[in-house]
């Protein structure tokens, strides 16, 4: 494109020049301020890792931010916690850690620091979403507490590992631009043909500037410039609409990937379901009791057949089964942008969601 443009300014023609140099300033300042947005989207993600983190020094308990955090700390987990880096579990009690960002795990794992009393001995090529007796930077603990050795900070973590591979400046090749890259590279060899063959048969009819005119002309005149922009125009609107459903896209040419896929493999939790649990029906007492509503809201009713039971008059069985249920529960349900969402267990988060 700017050698087209720099062979329509040799021979005079600068209106044509600056259309064709225009369009590829513009191709290459979309792209810039796409990769830009991008880069800024992943760096407020990096940002979001910072939290604060319990630990032990000197046999003292304090929070101090994860940045201040050193390999061998020793840091308390409970549920509800973000995992500030990297740890060796000593010490459970019924810890669940969501590592899904991870692992692509969506339902929490268990963790445990001992296998019959001793330390579990793990072999040297354990998948990480079978470390049971490891807790990863960008996890969220769900159910339990623990305790753990700090084994790795920043971007010595296995989520930095992840940060790093992205940081890496790979080309990007995806069924467009290989598409594209052959038909380029198929109809330049064809063009320059095609001008050699002009410029030959119009050397013996006319003169020298003549022909070289004729087949500079044909040159620029088979090259479609206004190609890229076309295509960088279309997959600009289709990263827009990619963003505006929370999807970051850092290359142009990532989001026609999407629509060259034939099969997609899921997951079902959290992907085509919700990831959460309501209870629907109660057997307490030789009864059966009814609940209404749906996912998390504070919104339903409970009924004995058809008879609507009020807050006042509950049956005391059903009482107490409600309090011995809740009395055992580390979640609790948080209201974000709107939305209600289960702090803990999604199991318990329904019977949260009974006590709202």
């Amino acid at each position: 494109m700017v050698c087209a443009g720099v062979i329509k300014a040799l021979i005079g023609e600068w209106l044509n020049a600056g259309v064709i140099w225009g369009v590829t300033t513009t191709n290459a300042t979309i792209s810039f301020l796409q990769e830009a947005k991008a880069e800024g989207a992943i760096a407020a993600l990096a940002e979001a890792m910072n939290t604060e983190a319990t630990v032990i020094r000197e046999g003292k308990k304090s929070r101090v931010s994860s940045k201040d955090l050193v390999p061998g700390d020793l840091v308390m987990l409970t549920s509800g916690d973000k995992v500030p880096a990297d740890l060796r579990l000593i010490k459970v009690r019924d810890l669940q850690i969501d590592e899904s960002s991870l692992t692509g795990e969506s339902v929490a794992i268990e963790k445990e620091a001992e296998d019959n009393g001793e330390p579990p001995i793990l072999e040297a090529e354990t998948p990480l979403a079978e470390r049971g007796n490891m807790a990863y930077a960008g996890g969220f603990v769900t159910f339990g507490q623990g305790t753990g050795i700090i084994t790795a900070i920043g971007n010595d973590t296995e989520t930095g590992k992840i940060s790093q591979l992205i940081e890496q400046r790979v080309d990007l090749t995806t069924p467009l631009t290989r598409k594209f890259n052959q038909f380029s590279q198929n109809w330049l060899f064809f063009v320059l043909g095609m001008a050699t063959l002009t410029f030959a048969v119009g050397l013996g009819q006319r003169s020298f500037n003549d022909a070289i005119e004729a087949a500079v002309a044909l040159v620029v005149g088979a090259i479609p410039e206004g190609l890229p922009a076309v295509i960088t125009v279309t997959l600009a609107v289709g990263v827009s609409r990619m963003a505006k459903r929370h999807a970051i896209i850092r290359k142009l040419p990532a989001v026609e990937t999407l629509g060259g896929a034939t099969v997609i493999c899921s997951d079902k939790t959290g992907t085509l379901t919700e990831n959460q649990m309501t209870v629907q029906e109660m057997y307490v007492g030789g009864e059966i009791y009814t609940l209404t509503g749906g996912g998390y809201s504070p919104d339903g009713e409970i009924f004995q057949e058809d008879r609507l039971i009020s807050g006042g008059d509950l049956p005391p069985v059903l009482r107490d089964c409600l309090v011995a249920g809740l009395a055992c529960n580390d979640s609790h349900l948080e209201q974000q942008a709107g939305r209600w969402v289960v702090i803990g267990d999604p199991t318990e988060g329904g019977v949260d969601y009974v006590r709202q």
